[in-house]
């Protein structure tokens, strides 16, 4: 399956959340989804269908996918993994997803969407543990440390996104140092650090079927 390319701000209108795509523009009036918060297309302002219960799961697939910005086989690929650890399905998927290296320079706050983390780390401009990676899948792992490697530390995009990290936040699992442009892996998330409203058994239901 491609990778959508069409405007992501029709993504969390149709989710009904922002799911912050599109960085910074997601935190000032100009967002889409608070000027427009009702589905795309010509229909979105009609009175709500009333949903069954796959098409309800089917859509919280959705979103957790599209927040990640993962294809469908990518998906199913990580929801594989998960389901074949020990403990709470669910829980270890999203886990996962955060490990990924897209996903942590996006926490970490040297990025301003997991979509630009993406583009970064395909052009190696983060490092882990003193070696470049350009894979954005690749889990990162506890006492891994990710940096902004020496010749991409004058990129205006990384410092405009370092200076906006206040903002949004580090999660309690990483430890950023601002000044050195690094970060470390002090912990993997815990359900409690995932704040997004998501409901991660529906999506285990819908693959349990």
């Amino acid at each position: 399956m491609a990778r959508y390319t069409g405007s992501v701000c029709r993504i969390c209108r149709r989710e009904n959340l922002k799911l912050y795509l599109k960085g910074d523009r997601c935190y000032s009036d100009k967002c889409a989804f608070d000027r427009r918060g009702y589905p795309p297309g010509e229909h979105g302002q009609r009175r709500g269908r009333k949903i069954s219960d796959y098409g309800i799961q089917l859509r919280e697939k959705q979103k957790v996918k599209r927040m990640y910005g993962l294809s469908e086989n990518q998906f199913r690929l990580f929801f594989a993994r998960a389901d074949r650890q020990k403990g709470v399905t669910g829980t270890k998927l999203l886990v996962s997803l955060e490990r990924r290296l897209d996903n942590v320079v996006y926490r970490m706050g040297f990025v301003n969407s997991r979509s630009q983390g993406r583009h970064f780390v395909r052009h190696r401009h983060f490092v882990i543990n003193g070696k470049r990676v350009n894979i954005p899948s690749y889990l990162v792992k506890v006492g891994d440390v990710v940096e902004v490697q020496e010749k991409s530390r004058k990129i205006q995009a990384i410092n405009d996104s370092l200076d906006a990290v206040v903002r949004r936040g580090v999660p309690q699992w990483l430890d950023l140092e601002k000044e050195k442009m690094k970060g470390i892996i002090n912990a993997f998330p815990v359900r409690e650090d995932l704040t997004m409203p998501i409901q991660e058994q529906l999506i285990v239901e819908l693959y349990s079927k």
